[in-house]
């Protein structure tokens, strides 16, 4: 059954939690938030999406193949950049690094800023891949 009142409701609601998601990302390494937390927020709008327009609509938006990737991508970024911060931090190599700017800005935190993205998204699709699971009856 098709709820046409619900899915305008879901067209308002889930751009909002997905630009309230991306500024907890942004803004994790200056308060309380992160990648855990803003990926967690971005998941439960994709979540929310497939609830209100179905498997096969989501299928369309959300193809296995390109989150994979984005979940590849970002899992070898992740373990590059901390790779490259734990030699170089950890040996005391003057080797070059992001500059830290200035404390309180968005740009501050050196690699903390692209980890919490990578994190986001990482823990986005994941969560999306469990609930697409779970709402299939493979788990």
């Amino acid at each position: 059954m098709k709820n046409e009142i619900l899915e305008e409701v879901a067209k308002v609601i889930i751009p909002l939690i997905q630009v309230f998601g991306v500024y907890v990302i942004f803004h994790g390494h200056l308060s309380p938030g992160g990648g855990f937390a803003g990926g967690t927020i971005i998941g439960a709008s994709f979540i929310l999406y497939r609830i209100v327009y179905g498997k096969e609509k989501a299928s369309m938006k959300f193809s296995y193949r390109r989150l994979m990737k984005i979940v590849s991508f970002g899992l070898l970024a992740y373990g590059t950049m901390k790779g490259y911060s734990f030699v170089s931090g950890g040996s005391h190599l003057n080797w070059p690094s992001p500059p830290l700017g200035t404390p309180g800005k968005i740009l501050s935190g050196g690699f903390l800023l692209p980890l919490n993205i990578v994190v986001g998204a990482v823990v986005c699709i994941t969560m999306y891949f469990f609930y697409s699971l779970f709402d299939e009856g493979e788990i």
